[in-house]
């Protein structure tokens, strides 16, 4: 007798549970920080900055003389390829989802910063480059990078951010990234990055 209550408390129990749950992931709820939990298996978070969502894919150090990341510094002049001692090469790859009936302006730029302060800003590279970031407009229900473009089907699926950093401000995590909305500088997001 006892068994057979236990089995109906269980599936209650579960179900609450699962409610619960659903909950978490209300899409009427509007993120503007956030940690990036990428060993876990969990993405950074979406980020709502004006009418646009942005998500960080992947952060990481670049190294120029590997074969992918070479492709990552195309479109930059010598002095700009050029890293000072105690410099390094770091990219942030982001994704802009617009989910509105018009187009809409993405943040021309993001930086960075360290818990020390340090603000990075970024490089952006000439047209060559196919995966830099630009910002710009957002069609309608569409995203940056736009579907079927190189970056699309690139290793991160995202638009590059690139930036010469101090390696010290490795040692100085979490790294965060910072987004200002192009059309009203006063709100803006941030996130901890998976360095």
């Amino acid at each position: 007798m006892i068994s057979r209550l236990r089995k109906p408390t269980l599936a209650i129990a579960l179900v609450a549970a699962l409610a619960g749950l659903s909950a978490c992931g209300d899409s009427h709820t509007r993120v503007s920080t956030g940690t990036y939990a990428g060993e876990s298996g969990a993405n950074a978070p979406y980020l709502d900055v004006g009418s646009l969502v942005y998500e960080v894919q992947l952060s990481r150090e670049l190294n120029p003389y590997d074969v992918e990341d070479a492709s990552y510094l195309e479109g930059l002049g010598a002095a700009e390829r050029r890293l000072e001692a105690g410099q390094e090469w770091f990219g942030v790859f982001v994704q802009v989802y617009n989910h509105h009936n018009e187009a809409q302006t993405a943040a021309p730029t993001m930086t960075i910063s360290d818990t020390q302060g340090n603000v990075y800003q970024p490089i952006v590279p000439d047209q060559a480059n196919l995966f830099a970031y630009r910002g710009g407009s957002v069609p309608p229900k569409g995203q940056l990078p736009l579907p079927g473009s190189i970056p699309a089907f690139g290793p991160t699926q995202g638009s590059l951010l690139l930036f010469k950093i101090r390696v010290v401000s490795l040692d100085n995590r979490p790294l965060k990234v910072h987004i200002e909305d192009p059309e009203n500088p006063a709100e803006t997001a941030s996130a901890e990055l998976d360095v």
